[in-house]
């Protein structure tokens, strides 16, 4: 964080010129501004698929009588879209639709994505598979809609919508804004993650649903949280909690996470952290700013995902990172009765967890600056019954 500022500066600066300085999914945790994602995204896009092949799809109209919808992800199994899109999956309209998962990562024989295969009318494994037979296989099938659940995340297939094998392709989910790319004619969102006004930040169409565009996981249930000792937690004092990637952890989130224990004494910092490096980093930045570096508590990944849950019940507010908010993660605290704070930005990214908020109910826990984000959770850490009154309505 010494040079981070700067840093982002640089690469900014280096967007605005035009040059290929960073990542689409790492500047989403440096910058909130919603042009320059767009600008990134092109320039990726560019750099990353110079070539375009020729449509696989050649305006066929098909004469089927339910509409053939293919997902397209490498993470039909244990991982945050797999546990959000197996409800979807379960829950279409089979008079209506036909349904066709299409699993480009591995096989981890898990029970979530046998549910997947239940699920489906069709599950293809497609992870060996060139990409052109994939398209052709799609176009055979007569896809009418062909959703990219995976955008530029970690085994993401691009190219197969680059081939266009069907009439319709959708950016959904897995990726948190535009793919820049003319293959991709919408992106399936809520007008607080894309409000109207941004839409030209994109190169696809919003196509916009009433409600949170994120699904809330489904068909798991929430394990009895162990004693608090059992999570290395004090057994008493305040719990302040923030499960997010340690990569979302921006400097200006944790200076307002710092004085919030500054102002709780006997309160904790509970996070999650893959790595020692990142733990002694972020213990070193705590001391820095005054906090003894044991304050912070760092939980461990776990195997299931209902133990996973059942520590959201041993925590006391649920603390939303910044430019890059919780997106699963928060759906995951609030599904397991936690109160969320978040700070509502100008990005998709930044206005994820404010959208699942919105759709519970719960709008005056969006704030819409660093202050009231510190504002709103100092007084909800001061208010036990005001905090009680929030657990009973998500319950």
């Amino acid at each position: 964080w010494t040079d981070l500022e700067k840093d982002t500066a640089l690469i900014t600066d280096g967007i605005h010129a035009g040059k290929k300085t960073c990542k689409t999914l790492g500047y989403m945790a440096l910058s909130d501004a919603a042009d320059d994602h767009y600008q990134c995204a092109k320039i990726f896009a560019a750099a990353q698929f110079p070539s375009r092949y020729p449509p696989v799809w050649k305006g066929e109209k098909y004469t089927h009588e339910r509409i053939r919808i293919a997902y397209i992800s490498p993470d039909l199994r244990e991982h945050p879209v797999g546990h959000l899109m197996a409800g979807v999956i379960e829950n279409h309209d089979r008079s209506r639709y036909e349904i066709i998962c299409v699993s480009i990562g591995v096989d981890d024989n898990s029970s979530l994505r046998a549910r997947f295969i239940a699920a489906s009318d069709h599950f293809i494994v497609g992870k060996d598979m060139p990409t052109p037979q994939i398209a052709k296989l799609l176009r055979d099938m007569e896809v009418d809609i062909a959703v990219d659940l995976a955008g530029y995340t970690t085994d993401s297939r691009t190219d197969i919508f680059l081939h266009r094998p069907a009439p319709v392709q959708v950016n959904y989910l897995g990726y948190p804004g535009t793919m820049a790319l003319e293959c991709y004619d919408y992106i399936i969102a809520d007008r607080t993650v894309l409000p109207p006004e941004q839409a030209i930040h994109y190169s696809e169409k919003p196509a916009y649903l009433d409600y949170c565009y994120l699904p809330i996981a489904s068909g798991v249930d929430v394990a009895t949280p162990l004693p608090r000792s059992e999570y290395g937690l004090p057994e008493r004092g305040f719990v302040f909690c923030a499960f997010s990637h340690d990569y979302k952890v921006h400097p200006k989130v944790f200076d307002i996470w710092m004085r919030l224990l500054h102002a709780h004494p006997g309160s904790v910092f509970w996070l999650m952290s893959r790595n020692d490096v990142t733990r002694q980093n972020l213990r070193d930045q705590a001391q820095a700013r005054g906090i003894d570096p044991q304050r912070l508590v760092f939980a461990s990944r776990v195997p299931r995902i209902e133990d996973h849950l059942a520590r959201y019940r041993v925590a006391d507010l649920f603390l939303d990172t910044w430019p890059y908010n919780a997106h699963t993660t928060a759906a995951d605290a609030l599904l397991s009765g936690l109160p969320v704070v978040t700070y509502k930005g100008q990005s998709f990214p930044s206005r994820v967890a404010a959208s699942l908020l919105e759709s519970l109910d719960l709008p005056e826990l969006a704030t819409d600056s660093f202050e009231t984000y510190f504002e709103k959770a100092n007084a909800l850490a001061r208010e036990p019954a005001r905090l009680q009154a929030l657990r009973d309505r998500l319950t």
